[in-house]
């Protein structure tokens, strides 16, 4: 599962929902058509006023006698969506690997000199990355090999822009530090903002007058802002989100579908071999 930004919930029967709903159909219509006009071999072209009415009757006499259809070309549509998206990623991911992989922003956790690296982009408000946590506090733990980049991706509001701001002011204070603040902040319960954030880098011994300061440094926000951009070139819009091998892995997958991509990273250099 994924948290993603937040939108206004939309009423099903509002006229906006009922056209996306309408398009969809449409959409389903069309795709439908082409079949049967693809196995009839008959271009639409070559039908005169009254065929096309009969030929759209048919069409749609079937289609209320067969309404699934609808629905599995739908979702013929979304699985070709999401492949090349995948394929688009797949793209993003060699063109930044520079970017990804470059640690003069980010936090490294785990083997600094691993033989594999995942690089997750969190945000301290999001409940999947909070599941997540343990998932990779495991992972570290039991694979001696695995880096791990730590990169802020503050999207669910004011309150996790002003965490992540905290999250790299104690990169820039104390970054031996940083993974004891940033477990401790995504332990607590209720939404992470500045006062919490700063009570959790106070909680694992850093000095509040420094970390103060260092919010003040203009590398704070230049984070931020790099991190954003990365995210975005790599269509990534929600968290938590990793980049593993050659391929965007996205949602709280769980411990063993990561623990076996890294695995097939380290056999064949991609995520499935």
């Amino acid at each position: 599962m994924t948290a993603r930004a937040p939108f206004p919930l939309e009423n099903p029967m509002s006229p906006l929902s009922l056209f996306r709903r309408a398009g969809r159909a449409t959409l389903a219509l069309g795709l439908a058509a082409g079949l049967l006009l693809g196995a009839a071999h008959t271009p639409a072209s070559a039908l005169d006023d009254a065929q096309r009415k009969e030929f759209e009757g048919v069409i749609r006499e079937y289609l209320v006698n067969n309404p699934e259809v609808i629905q599995e070309a739908i979702m013929v549509l979304q699985k070709r969506q999401a492949a090349a998206e995948a394929k688009q990623r797949e793209a993003a991911v060699a063109e930044l690997k520079p970017r990804i992989y470059d640690t003069t922003r980010g936090i490294v956790v785990g083997n600094p000199q691993g033989d594999v690296t995942l690089v997750e982009f969190f945000d301290y408000n999001c409940g999947y990355c909070k599941r997540a946590l343990t998932d990779l506090t495991e992972m570290i733990q039991g694979d001696p090999k695995l880096k791990v980049i730590l990169k802020e991706f503050p999207v669910l509001g004011p309150g996790s822009v002003e965490a992540a701001r905290v999250g790299v002011a104690v990169r820039l204070t104390a970054p031996d530090k940083y993974f004891d603040f940033h477990k401790k902040l995504l332990g607590e319960r209720g939404q992470a903002n500045k006062d919490k954030a700063i009570e959790a880098a106070v909680a694992v011994g850093i000095d509040k007058a420094a970390l103060e300061k260092a919010l003040e440094n203009p590398e704070v926000n230049a984070t931020l802002q790099d991190d954003l951009q990365l995210a975005e070139a790599l269509g990534i819009d929600g968290t938590p989100s990793y980049v593993l091998g050659d391929q965007v892995v996205v949602g709280a997958v769980g411990h063993d579908q990561l623990k076996g991509a890294i695995a097939s990273v380290r056999s064949c250099g991609k995520t499935q071999c």
